[in-house]
């Protein structure tokens, strides 16, 4: 049986020279940060290694998050540029109308009217609500607040995505 793991975090430099790394969030989970969670770090040519989080703070909107014995800049360099995981079995059951970035990442967005707009490449999560980054052929990009008013129906299972976009959503 194959596991399955998931991105929470992409190593995306070095911060100092006591083994704090500079990580961009890629989860809403504060959780998969705090100091003794299990993480695995994965590289392109796929090697894995599992990483105990130290240490954990917020400079700059970037989370810096130190490993245990990795204690120097030395230590970490080579996870530049690597993505931080988790493990399917650290999923968490989740309330209604509330998903996992990789439940809606890559998923078709359709109008109401069934016309497809596009697909979600990615979400956003400046404050309020998430917004989610639809890719549309020979368009720009469209941002899609996740709110009731928004979005209708969300499909994870079929990787769709209903909406009603208020006025000038798609402009």
């Amino acid at each position: 049986m194959s596991e399955h793991y998931f991105n929470v975090g992409q190593i995306i430099n070095t911060h100092g020279i006591k083994g704090e790394v500079k990580v961009r969030r890629i989860t809403d989970f504060d959780e998969r940060f705090e100091p003794g969670q299990l993480l695995y770090w994965v590289n392109e040519g796929n090697s894995m290694e599992e990483l105990v989080v130290k240490s954990h703070r917020i400079h700059k909107g970037f989370d810096l998050i130190s490993f245990e014995n990795h204690t120097s800049i030395n230590d970490v360099e080579r996870l530049r540029d690597g993505y931080l995981k988790v493990s399917s079995d650290a999923h968490e059951e989740l309330e209604d109308h509330e998903f996992y970035f990789h439940e809606i990442i890559g998923s078709a967005v359709y109008l109401t009217s069934g016309e497809k707009i596009g697909s979600v490449q990615e979400i956003l999560t400046p404050g309020a609500n998430d917004v989610w980054v639809v890719k549309r052929e020979g368009e720009k990009d469209a941002l899609i607040p996740y709110i009731e008013e928004v979005v209708k129906e969300v499909h994870p299972e079929k990787k769709e995505i209903i909406i009603d976009p208020i006025e000038g959503l798609l402009d």
